[in-house]
């Protein structure tokens, strides 16, 4: 048994998967067999699944299944064995990729600014850095951390999200890559078209060229501290000191909030934490699903 209010909100979230699983998800589980119906559905699974999550903060398939099979069987007395359940679960990952990114385009705060972005990327994790990765390695490789100081195998989220005053920012787009990949030639790939918009980055994310003909060609602006410049004069150095630091400042603060998602993530769903994670479909379960958790959290 569990509490009334977190029963309405099994049910909301049943409902809100049941719609969007007629609308669209259930394009992206069809099944070629004689079990094309099973008695427990991908509907429930994804429930179950996003509510241990948001609800219990249990973060593992695992701790997911048990709750299920202790609290919740009233609820879905077809549950089956957690083997079956892990295969099923590691087929849903696109299902639960579309349930986030719903969150984001329909549920977008009022308040937010579509005009100015954060942007930025933080790791997650399936080893160190001093093993060897031999999990997913199709889709993970090595990277460094600089903000943890850390080498780590895994992956790399970047995140592009909307500025909201007072408040944390608001995702536009979400990209998933190899730990190695680098931030900026992920933002020219995925973001670097997008008009009329003031974005704000880190140091990683200075190419003078590049974001001349963005101003250009697509009025949009990145702005990031300052950078120092290789065999600068000191004279120059101390001369623009004073106006270099209070610019870096300003902008530091306002593309500070994204740290604030990140935090605010990590927090809600532990997805940083890869290292349970045996198999690609689970890697990409594993994350696909904690973002859905966070956002559909959000929603109700």
């Amino acid at each position: 048994m569990i509490p009334k209010e977190k029963a309405l909100k099994l049910i909301a979230i049943y409902t809100h998967i049941c719609r969007l699983y007629n609308e669209e998800l259930k394009y992206l589980s069809l099944r070629y067999t004689n079990n094309n119906e099973p008695k427990f559905t991908d509907q429930e699974i994804m429930t179950v699944y996003i509510f241990v999550v948001q609800q219990e903060q249990r973060f593992s398939v695992k701790q997911i299944y048990d709750f299920a099979n202790h609290y919740l069987r009233s609820w879905f007395p077809a549950l089956p064995s957690y083997q079956a359940f892990n295969n099923r679960l590691n087929r849903l990952s696109e299902a639960f990729k579309t349930v986030a990114a719903h969150s984001f385009d329909t549920y977008l705060p009022a308040d937010c600014n579509v005009d100015v972005s954060l942007v930025d990327s933080f790791p997650i994790i399936t080893c160190s850095g001093k093993r060897k990765g031999k999990v997913a390695t199709e889709i993970t490789n090595k990277g460094y951390c600089s903000t943890k100081s850390l080498y780590y195998y895994g992956l790399k989220l970047h995140a592009l999200a909307f500025s909201t005053p007072n408040k944390i920012p608001f995702p536009e787009g979400i990209v998933l890559t190899p730990a190695s990949e680098n931030d900026l030639n992920v933002f020219k790939q995925e973001w670097g078209n997008i008009s009329n918009r003031t974005f704000y980055g880190d140091k990683i994310y200075i190419d003078s060229k590049f974001f001349e003909d963005l101003a250009l060609n697509f009025n949009s602006f990145m702005l990031t501290p300052v950078k120092a410049v290789k065999g600068q004069s000191e004279v120059i150095k101390q001369r623009n000191k004073a106006a270099d630091d209070l610019f870096s400042k300003a902008v530091s603060k306002v593309r500070q909030p994204i740290e604030s998602l990140f935090n605010w993530l990590i927090a809600k769903t532990d997805i940083q934490r890869a290292s349970k994670v045996r198999s690609t479909k689970g890697l990409l379960v594993h994350v696909f699903g904690k973002i859905a958790a966070a956002f559909i959290y959000l929603i109700f």
